[in-house]
């Protein structure tokens, strides 16, 4: 009895060698979609605001090379952007990568641009207030005028 569990333990084994090598054995495949989702991330080390996935020059298809064969070694998306990183530096990825600087490098330009929004409401109002003011103190001064000088007419015609 036990060895019929020695020999059905062994070939359980065995099949489970058997399954599991041939999908141990198997290398990645990469696609050039896998290599773009990455490259789409980053940009030309060259050129100016060009994403690594567009671009043609010769750095950038070494780049896409670099970033296949580093995909087939196994590697993470951002184990990638991370040696990019630390090698070219965070103009790569064309954002900061501290957290601090990232949320200042995006709020900074709406913060600014709320503020010269108030500011112009701010002296849109003052000024439309200060117009109608001038134009009102303007028609009561001419009013004055005008009623002072028709009573005074009326005053002569009696």
């Amino acid at each position: 009895m036990r060895h019929r569990w020695i020999i059905l333990r062994g070939v359980l084994l065995a099949l489970f060698l058997l399954v599991a090598l041939p999908a141990a054995a198997q290398q990645l495949t990469v696609t050039d979609d896998d290599v773009n989702a990455i490259a789409k991330k980053m940009y030309c080390p060259v050129c100016e605001n060009i994403p690594l996935d567009v671009c043609g020059t010769a750095a950038c298809e070494q780049w896409r090379g670099e970033i296949r064969t580093q995909l087939e070694e196994g590697y993470t998306e951002a184990e990638i952007i991370t040696d990019f990183i630390n090698r070219f530096g965070e103009r790569v990825v064309g954002t900061p990568q501290d957290p601090l600087l990232r949320s200042l490098s995006l709020v900074t330009p709406w913060l600014i641009g709320l503020g010269l929004l108030v500011i112009v409401l701010v002296n849109f109002r003052r000024w439309r207030s200060q117009k109608t003011t001038i134009s009102t103190s303007q028609v009561e001064s001419g009013d004055d005028a005008y009623r002072n000088r028709l009573e005074a007419d009326l005053k002569a015609r009696r």
